[in-house]
């Protein structure tokens, strides 16, 4: 965790207003986030940056960002009114968690099936209904990705779970406050791959040939002067994140943000 003290800024961003998430945007996506009760709570945002980072500047770097004039004044949020609108606050404090982000297949779900949670036609089992915080357990997919005790649980490790492409599926399979959960698995898988894909930047190992990540990712929370928490929001929640996906080549960075049970409908 990072404190600003009194300390040089090292980082400047440059905020990208011209570039777009372009599947988060696609008609049939933005259907199935007003299903999921995320199209009106989840953003992806762009922006430069002008010096060369390196992975050990982690919490230096959120912090120049989360204080950095053109970021307090374009970087959106959602209020605790359920608005969206400006940081409001400078962060005095960071907290910058590294997410792994190593797969580029996606035959890593190829176990749902085969572990009896999908069926070959793709339809997710269901199962008596639990609670589980504030989320209603309706299949055999939310119970193994929320209970422990589940039985299937431990078909993917700490390590995989931690990964920024199951995290991402995971995200979209809860959804929002009223959620209207899917009955087939498709719709989760083509919207965790197409959204991953455009998040992330790869390079071919010149070596092996094989398709490497270059972005580094981040979960960042921050606090203000008075060590109030304000991102990405004023409380902790499986569903209210805010990733910095850092493309160290390009020198740009995305942010992927979204609130759980602000919006239209919260």
């Amino acid at each position: 965790m990072a404190a600003a003290e009194k300390r040089e800024q090292l980082f400047h961003f440059t905020n990208l207003p011209g570039k777009k998430c372009l599947s988060l945007e696609n008609s049939a996506t933005t259907d199935l986030l007003m299903k999921w009760s995320m199209k009106d709570t989840i953003q992806v945002q762009y922006y430069s940056y002008d010096k060369l980072f390196q992975s050990y500047q982690k919490d230096d770097f959120a912090l120049d960002f989360l204080t950095d004039s053109q970021v307090m004044s374009t970087l959106s949020v959602i209020s605790s009114r359920g608005s969206w609108g400006g940081l409001g606050f400078k962060a005095a404090k960071v907290e910058v968690d590294p997410v792994p982000c190593t797969i580029t297949s996606m035959t890593i779900f190829d176990r749902l099936q085969e572990e009896g949670i999908v069926r070959e036609s793709g339809s997710i089992m269901k199962c008596f209904d639990e609670f589980y915080e504030d989320f209603q357990i309706s299949d055999e997919l939310r119970k193994m990705l929320l209970m422990e005790d589940s039985d299937n649980y431990e078909m993917y490790s700490d390590e995989e779970r931690d990964e920024l492409l199951l995290r991402i599926f995971k995200h979209l399979c809860l959804g929002g406050a009223v959620c209207q959960y899917e009955d087939d698995i498709k719709p989760y898988l083509d919207t965790t791959k197409a959204l991953y894909k455009e998040l992330i930047s790869v390079q071919k190992d010149a070596s092996t040939q094989d398709l490497r990540v270059t972005s580094l990712v981040y979960r960042v929370k921050a606090w203000d002067k008075d060590d109030h928490q304000f991102y990405p929001s004023e409380d902790d929640h499986e569903q209210t994140f805010a990733y910095l996906i850092v493309d160290p080549l390009k020198r740009h960075v995305t942010v992927f943000y979204h609130r759980w049970g602000r919006g239209i409908f919260g």
